[in-house]
């Protein structure tokens, strides 16, 4: 199974925008191919899972970095990018403390799981047998926290939806027609 096609089952896609994509489709391919077809929402959940999870957890702090945001979903960008910026142990625990401490009920709460969930274990710090997270986990954070980021000017939340997906796209690599590639 293809790494995109991996992808979509982990992230439980709808049949209909999983039938669109092929076992030779390059990441950057299967989102356009969603794009194209007016899947937006399983062109995030792919998009989300296909990006190395640190990459994930830059673009949703990027992505949140020129809105109105709450104290608290300030505080939980903030401890996404401590975490961006040195991925390590303390701070992905800082980041997944916060996340339960919101209930996962805020913006700031997901963009902390996002990081959060990136590795290390889901157990309480105090626990000797750690308790990884699923592959998955990360890139789930990332389409709540990208969701609401769009949602924060309702009427506008397709657009804004768009925009924050061809923000990832250049993470993918080049466009299919620039890389020599059909």
């Amino acid at each position: 199974m293809s790494i995109v096609k991996q992808a979509a089952t982990q992230m439980e896609l709808a049949d209909e925008a999983g039938a669109l994509l092929r076992d030779d489709m390059t990441p950057r391919q299967a989102i356009e191919a969603l794009l194209a077809a007016d899947e937006p929402q399983e062109a995030v959940k792919l998009l989300a899972r296909l990006l190395p999870k640190r990459y994930a957890v830059a673009w949703l702090c990027q992505c949140a970095r020129d809105q109105q945001l709450s104290v608290e979903d300030r505080a939980g960008v903030s401890l996404a990018e401590h975490w961006v910026r040195e991925p390590n142990e303390a701070n992905r625990r800082a980041a997944f403390e916060f996340a339960n401490a919101g209930n996962y009920e805020s913006l700031g709460a997901w963009l902390a799981a996002s990081a959060g969930w990136a590795d290390g274990s889901l157990a309480p710090a105090k626990q000797e047998t750690p308790v990884p997270p699923a592959e998955h986990l990360t890139a789930v954070a990332a389409v709540a926290a990208v969701n609401m980021l769009a949602a924060l000017a309702a009427d506008q939340f397709d657009t804004r939806r768009l925009e924050f997906i061809k923000r990832a796209m250049d993470l993918l690599g080049q466009p299919a027609s620039a890389s020599g590639r059909p």
